[in-house]
């Protein structure tokens, strides 16, 4: 610890970086070579399968089993299916079913999808309990609303993924649920009792943790009840004593970005760092728009801090030490990555979306169905990702939510029958004024919710897919009939 070229290689292997391109900047490679534990890709890095292998396979030459890692929850969020959507359902999804050894055979598969790309690290499953029907940034990414459920699915993913030689991460510890605030743009505060969050948001992180995930994501969020006044995610009492001591963690501990505004805007993106692993982060999650200066000021920070005795340097040790336990299990997985990779389960996104869906009110047979979408603004999550029934039905209209565009939609649809697809409807008021509108002048009218089915019209047949990925509308399309349904889809 005397020298800060030994102090910057501790500092670099907590960093997990992003950067701009389709291609590795040399800055990225040659932090690689120098102890940067690994990258974190995001849609801009992701052009097609092969650029993407291509890509991660000239990453894994410049260091020894670097971390390769991405968001990839299937569902809404979803990078590899950037494009079009997501091939399997989400948390939701799986949560409607209620069936753990689907959600762990369809992550089985996810993972072999990831494996084959060349992906070592998923940044999933999200295992937070929805219980705010407003929650802007969680919503389909959950299993539910109820603990004990997303506790079994949150275990059976975890076996999933890792069963394909990929780490799994759990998120967002101590759990982003129960917020009505998105922690990308503020600090989300939780202001419920200790015994209620240990058994509803803690529940699922316990068995995440019992079915032997290798990371757990901390949430930039404020939970005055667990002792963390300011963002959890530097918060030693959460960090340390809540998910090391009480719960048993003795993996890798994985800052959210920190680039997010929860948890630099009033401090900055350096010091965020500095105090994330003071508090027990072992990796910084940088985001997707902290690049070469950026990243070098933040190892820098981490430096200046020992030096000054802000940070122990004993902690950057601790804290390079178990990323280096990350990078040997995934060493030790490299078999199971190969034997998942090109080993997909055919249908089982199909499937699980088949099962998903509910139909409420009966399907009445639709000739030729006018089929129009309420826009509603993607998350930061999510990100700007295809959904609706548009692959299915060409002439579907996509329109804002203003309800005097009434009289219009229905002029357009003139005798056609009328399908309306919306997602998150209970959020946005005027689409469910628009919605009441269309079905007030057309009652047997059909309503395809995409996002959580909080809201339910009056009248008309109201079908819930519990998300918005490319399988999801797949299924919506088949039931109202569509004659091109169809395709192959894991």
């Amino acid at each position: 610890m005397r020298n800060d070229r030994t102090l910057e290689r501790l500092a670099n292997a907590t960093l997990l970086v992003p950067f701009e391109s389709h291609h590795a900047p040399r800055w990225v490679l040659e932090g690689l070579a120098d102890g940067v534990a690994g990258v974190c890709l995001f849609h801009n890095n992701l052009e097609g399968p092969e650029q993407v292998a291509a890509l991660n396979a000239r990453l894994s030459e410049a260091a020894d089993t670097p971390l390769i890692s991405l968001d990839e929850e299937g569902g809404d969020v979803t990078r590899i299916g950037q494009a079009r959507g997501s091939d399997y359902p989400g948390n939701a999804s799986l949560g409607a079913v209620d069936d753990p050894e689907l959600t762990r055979a369809t992550l089985r598969s996810l993972g072999g999808v990831l494996a084959d790309l060349g992906f070592n690290l998923d940044l999933a499953p999200s295992v937070d309990v929805n219980v705010a029907d407003d929650n802007p940034v969680i919503g389909t990414r959950s299993f539910g609303s109820d603990a004990a459920l997303v506790a079994r699915h949150a275990a059976a993913s975890v076996a999933g993924l890792q069963e394909a030689g990929v780490a799994a991460c759990a998120k967002h510890f101590p759990g982003h649920g129960a917020t009505s605030q998105d922690s990308h743009h503020v600090l989300p505060r939780v202001d419920a009792a200790a015994d209620l969050l240990h058994r509803r948001e803690l529940l699922p992180f316990r068995a995440a943790v019992e079915a032997g995930v290798r990371s757990v994501l901390t949430a930039h969020i404020e939970v005055p009840a667990l002792g963390a006044e300011g963002p959890a995610t530097l918060s030693a009492n959460v960090v340390t004593r809540l998910l090391r001591e009480e719960l048993g963690f003795t993996g890798t501990v994985v800052s959210d970005a920190i680039e997010m505004r929860g948890v630099s805007a009033r401090i900055g993106i350096p010091e965020a760092g500095v105090r994330a692993v003071a508090a027990g982060c072992d990796l910084l999650c940088l985001g997707r728009l902290v690049y070469g200066e950026e990243v070098a000021a933040v190892r820098d920070a981490l430096v200046a801090a020992v030096r000054e005795g802000r940070l122990p340097g004993e902690r950057l040790e601790e804290a390079a030490e178990r990323t280096l336990e990350l990078r040997s299990w995934i060493r030790a997985a490299a078999p199971l990555r190969a034997a998942a990779a090109g080993s997909a389960a055919e249908g089982i996104g199909l499937t699980g979306a088949r099962r998903a869906v509910r139909v409420e009110g009966g399907l009445p047979p639709l000739s030729d169905p006018y089929v129009v979408e309420v826009d509603a603004p993607p998350g930061m999550a999510v990100g700007d990702v295809p959904w609706g029934l548009g692959p299915w039905f060409p002439d579907t209209e996509r329109v804002a939510p203003v309800p005097d565009l009434a009289g219009e939609i229905l002029d357009r649809a003139g005798g056609r029958d009328l399908v309306v697809v919306v997602r998150d409807a209970h959020r946005y008021p005027q689409t469910r004024e628009l919605v009441t509108r269309l079905l007030d002048a057309r009652p047997g009218a059909v309503v395809v919710e995409m996002g959580l089915p909080v809201w339910r019209p009056g009248t008309g047949t109201h079908v819930r897919t519990y998300g918005a990925a490319h399988v999801n509308g797949l299924v919506a399309a088949e039931l109202l009939g569509a004659r091109d349904a169809v395709g192959t889809v894991r």
